[in-house]
C-alpha cells in the first residue's frame, strides 16, 4: 500500500495516544501534545512514559517523524488528521462518561481549522458522535475504536484483530489505510461502518470480555466452595473448541481503564432496553470481591501484605485495580494491610503503609495476596494466596 505522508496531531499520551502516535509517525509527520510535560519531555528524549515493551522499543530504535508537546499552539492548523486519545473516566453521578476532554478539542479544532478530521479514539457513550456532530454542524468528526490491551498497546496496533472506523467516507477510508499502513500484520480486516455502531462495538467487546472474566470467576468460586479443583474443570470445559483455553484464569475481579466503565456505560445505555445480562455482569465482580475477601478474612491474618495494585504484569495501571476492593473489604473487618508498589513513591496508599524493600515486607506479611502470581514470591509461596492457576494474564 502506498498513500501520501499525512500532518497527523495525536492529543492524549496515554496507551491509546501513544502507540497510535508511533503507529502514524513511521510514515507521516505525527505530533503529540499532553498537558502533563514530564510525559512529553520523555517522548522527546526517546523515552517510553508508559509500560510498554513496544513502545520502550519504538521510542528507542525505530526512526519516526514524531515530535512532542505540551500546549497545541499552531498544530491543529496545519492537521490533516487529529486523533483524540484523552480519558473519559466514567462519573458515577450521571451514569455516563465524563466527555469534557474530547468535547473542548473537537471545539479547539474546529475553530483553528475546520478542514481537518477528527478521530475520537477515546471511549465514548453510543450516541456521542453524532452528537457532536449536530452541535458543531460538522461530518468530519468520526469514532474509531480502540481494541488493546495495556501493555500491549502498541503490539496490538502492529498486529490488529481488526480495524474498525465509524463513517464509510473518502476520509475514513484513508484513515483506515494509514492505520493499516503502519501495522507488521497483512490481510488486516477493516470495517467501515455508521459511528453509531462503531461506538456500541466497542462497549459490546468489553463487555463480552468482562463477561467471560467474571463467569471463570464465578465459575472458581464454585469450586473453592464445594473443595473441587477449579484447574481440572476450567481444562475440561475449555477443551470445547467453542469455548476455548484462553481469557480463561480466574482472577480477583475485572479492572483496569476500560472494563469497569465501559461494562457501566453499556448498561447505562439499555436505560429503554430489556436486559439482565449486562447488568448481572457489572454486578458480579463486586460479588466476587465480596467472596475473596471472606475467602482471606477466614484465615484471620495479623498483617495481609498486597504484593502490586497493578491489575496485570507489564501494565502500569492501578486505577479501578480489583486489588484495591479486596483491600477495602479486609480492612473493613480491622486486618492491617501492608502494601508493596514500586509505582507508587509515596508512604502510604489509603492510609495503608507502603513498605519499599522487598525482603521487608515479605517478611512484615503473615498472608501475601497478589491477583498475578510472580517469581519474586517463588520464596514466600506458602505464604501466597492467588487464583492465579495458568501464570497468564
Amino acid at each position: 500500500m502506498s498513500i501520501k505522508p499525512y500532518n497527523i496531531v495525536v492529543v492524549g499520551m496515554g496507551y491509546v495516544g501513544i502507540s497510535n502516535a508511533l503507529l502514524l509517525a513511521q510514515k507521516n509527520k505525527v505530533i503529540a501534545i499532553d498537558t502533563d510535560k514530564e510525559k512529553i519531555k520523555l517522548i522527546n528524549e526517546n523515552q517510553s512514559p508508559i509500560e510498554d515493551k513496544e513502545v520502550i522499543q519504538y521510542l528507542r530504535k525505530v526512526k519516526s517523524n514524531l515530535s512532542a508537546v505540551s500546549d497545541a499552539g499552531d498544530s491543529y492548523k496545519i492537521a490533516d488528521f487529529v486523533i483524540i486519545a484523552t480519558p473519559t473516566d466514567y462519573d458515577e453521578a450521571t451514569n455516563y462518561f465524563n466527555t469534557s476532554s474530547v468535547e473542548s478539542i473537537i471545539h479547539n479544532v474546529l475553530t483553528d481549522n475546520p478542514r481537518a478530521t477528527i478521530i475520537i479514539k477515546s471511549t465514548i457513550p453510543v450516541g456521542f458522535t453524532n452528537s457532536m456532530r449536530d452541535k458543531y454542524k460538522s461530518k468530519a468528526i468520526i469514532f474509531s475504536p480502540e481494541f488493546l490491551r495495556e501493555g500491549k498497546a502498541l503490539y496490538d496496533n502492529l498486529y490488529p484483530s481488526r480495524i474498525v472506523v465509524g463513517d464509510t467516507t473518502k476520509e475514513a477510508k484513508i484513515f483506515s489505510e494509514l492505520l493499516s499502513q503502519g501495522a507488521i500484520k497483512n490481510d488486516i480486516d477493516i470495517l467501515l461502518v455508521n459511528s453509531t455502531e462503531a461506538e456500541a462495538s466497542k462497549l459490546f467487546a468489553n463487555t463480552y470480555l468482562a463477561m467471560r472474566v467474571a463467569y471463570f470467576n464465578e465459575l472458581d468460586s464454585y469450586a473453592m466452595s464445594h473443595k473441587l479443583n477449579t484447574k481440572h474443570i476450567i481444562d475440561a470445559v475449555g477443551l470445547d473448541p467453542r469455548i476455548g483455553n484462553h481469557y480463561n484464569n480466574p482472577s480477583f475481579g475485572y479492572g483496569g481503564y476500560c472494563l469497569p466503565k465501559d461494562t457501566r456505560q453499556l448498561l447505562a445505555n439499555y436505560k429503554d432496553v430489556p436486559q439482565k445480562l449486562i447488568e448481572a455482569i457489572t454486578s458480579a465482580n463486586s460479588v466476587r470481591k465480596d467472596f475473596i475477601g471472606e475467602q482471606i478474612i477466614k484465615k484471620n491474618p495479623k498483617v495481609v501484605g498486597v504484593y502490586r495494585l497493578t491489575m496485570k504484569s507489564g501494565s502500569d495501571n492501578i486505577r479501578q485495580s480489583s486489588m484495591q476492593g479486596i483491600m477495602k473489604r479486609i480492612k473493613a473487618k480491622g486486618i492491617k494491610v501492608i502494601i508493596y508498589e514500586p509505582l507508587i513513591g509515596e508512604k502510604e496508599f489509603f492510609k495503608s503503609k507502603l513498605v519499599n524493600e522487598l525482603s521487608d515486607f515479605k517478611e512484615k506479611s503473615n498472608l501475601i495476596l497478589s491477583n498475578r502470581m510472580h517469581n519474586d514470591l517463588r520464596d514466600v509461596s506458602e505464604k501466597v494466596f492467588t487464583r492465579d492457576l495458568f501464570g497468564k494474564d
